[in-house]
């Protein structure tokens, strides 16, 4: 989960993060694809045909297809049937199911959220309960209880019901819930709030069908608090609908002002203009990007910037440029072909360079960032500056490889540990944190802010009491070591435990305390800093 420990597992992270970017920048009309012979149809009908060996073909075709596409670019993708709905689900509005978060810990799921108007808050299950039977069938265990098998048993179609057989703290026997499925809201704005009672926060996770809703609620709430300006956070945030960042532009943008264009071969260019209806055009404005922040969040970063609408803070984006188009074959596998390329308003293209056939350079290229120490300093950053284009105000920007940010803010590791990175690796802090949350819930739901739960916590030696759960796991005390890194593992653990009892929006609270990419944000707003200037002639 995205900033559950602050800056931890730098290169676990990025590479799970890169998995997200292949759903970016899609459009939302599908076409459905005709049949035409052509050589590898003719290709697939001989070996059928006359191969030695007896084949299953549709095999063959699916293991093909994938293969076929990575001679393209890293973007194009091919999707089977069975994946199809699981991997289009995220950017759906919503999905058919009993409305809980869990975790799997200790061969058990272990619920510890329940979605706010969803049918399992409707029949009273409660977080720290925990799923031992599904429809009277026993569902702990090594090799039973799986993340996908969980899933797969708990999801299903509206109106459908299963019944849960829950062990909760305090009760000697099960209880049981009989949960009819419902639709559950997917939101990818978590986090929005108000810092210092003026500088309206929005974390948007992704861009899915129903961002732009979310962000106009967002936006709205804050003005009737009387808002004087927006930090908006993309980061962490990999893509989504190119429709809906050109929608959320919009609303930042005088009338006429060029939002994106796309263009490609078999693709006119097209342009996308703001109209002018925006309720936000004169609001101070500051972007927060890092090294995930990809394709749809690039465009949104990529025209506050190029407009001089507002100040990017934070690291070098990702750097993806193309545009996918989804389509659908038959027997309901399809592709996401890539069909033209997207262009910041000064003309550049922040597509970072690839080679056909070679996606794993290409996923590779985050941890290349790390490894050269972009993420710690702005001179290693390795960018094109032949490629040189102009903002509005005649400010240089760069193409070739992401957005670079108007001011960096380096990632701080100063104080990480090799203690600390094998207490995280391991999944230890998790399983601390989450056990404590367990045990101590009935005190811990006595707090409602995290402002309140820090004061409790900084009451008890959380730092001692795990270092000695670490130990039990095979995890030697190195005192020198956790003393260098102390403030970050009480970090950890709080935000972890903020989390487990107090929801995402307060966990995001505490986290944004001691951000520096956030602090820098406020300082900038506080500053009246937000728009960027005309350089200066020397």
């Amino acid at each position: 989960m995205k900033k559950y420990t602050p800056t931890l597992l730098v290169l676990t992270a990025l590479i799970g993060a890169f998995v997200g970017f292949y759903i970016a920048d899609i459009k939302q009309q599908t076409i459905i694809l005709p049949t035409h012979i052509n050589k590898v149809d003719e290709l697939m009908e001989l070996v059928h045909r006359c191969y030695v060996d007896s084949l299953q073909m549709d095999e063959i075709i699916e293991k093909t297809m994938p293969k076929i596409l990575t001679e393209l670019d890293p973007h194009s993708t091919y999707i089977p049937a069975k994946d199809l709905e699981a991997t289009n689900a995220d950017l759906k509005s919503s999905f058919s199911g009993i409305g809980i978060r869990f975790l799997i810990e200790e061969d058990t799921v272990h619920i510890t959220d329940i979605i706010r108007g969803g049918p399992s808050e409707q029949v009273g299950l409660m977080p720290g309960d925990r799923i031992i039977t599904i429809n009277d069938t026993t569902f702990v265990g090594s090799g039973i209880c799986t993340n996908d098998a969980a899933m797969s048993k708990l999801k299903g179609p509206g109106g459908t019901s299963v019944k849960l057989g829950i062990k909760r703290w305090g009760e000697k026997e099960l209880l049981h819930f009989n949960i009819v499925r419902g639709e559950i809201p997917v939101q990818s704005i978590e986090a929005a709030y108000l810092i210092d009672n003026k500088w309206g926060y929005i974390q948007v996770d992704k861009f899915a069908e129903n961002t732009y809703a979310e962000f106009i609620i967002n936006l709205a709430r804050m003005s009737i608090l009387n808002c004087e300006g927006v930090i908006l956070d993309l980061r962490g945030n990999g893509g989504g609908y190119m429709g809906v960042a050109i929608q959320m532009a919009n609303e930042f943008l005088k009338k006429g002002d060029m939002i994106v264009y796309t263009e490609g071969v078999h693709q006119p260019r097209s342009i996308d203009y703001a109209n002018g209806h925006g309720r936000f055009k004169s609001t101070p404005l500051v972007i927060l990007t890092d090294e995930t922040s990809a394709s749809a969040s690039e465009i949104l970063a990529g025209t506050v910037q190029d407009n001089d609408r507002g100040t990017i803070i934070g690291r070098r984006t990702f750097g993806k440029g193309l545009v996918q188009q989804p389509f659908e074959f038959m027997d309901g596998s399809a592709v996401r072909l890539t069909i033209a390329r997207y262009y910041t308003p000064s003309g550049r293209c922040i597509q970072k360079p690839y080679t056909k056939g070679d996606d794993e350079e290409y996923a590779m290229d985050i941890v290349h960032r790390y490894e050269r120490g972009e993420f710690f300093s702005q001179d290693s950053i390795h960018q094109n500056d032949s490629i040189v284009y102009k903002t509005r105000l005649g400010r240089p920007v760069y193409g070739g490889g992401g957005i670079m940010p108007d001011i960096f803010v380096s990632s701080d590791t100063s104080d990480i540990s090799s203690y600390f990175s094998q207490a995280a690796s391991k999944g230890l802090i998790r399983q601390y944190t989450f056990r404590y949350s367990d045990v101590h819930r009935p005190e811990l739901s006595a707090f409602k802010t995290y402002e309140k739960m820090l004061d409790h916590l900084k009451s008890n030696n959380l730092v001692e009491d795990f270092v000695q759960f670490a130990s039990t796991k095979g995890l030697k005390p190195r005192y020198w070591q956790i003393e260098r890194s102390r403030k970050r593992i009480e970090q950890s653990l709080y935000a972890n435990i903020i989390y487990n009892s107090l929801g995402m929006l307060e966990h995001v609270k505490y986290i944004n305390t001691f951000d520096p990419t956030v602090i820098k944000a406020v300082e900038v707003l506080e500053k009246g800093e937000a728009f960027p200037k005309k350089p200066t002639k020397e």
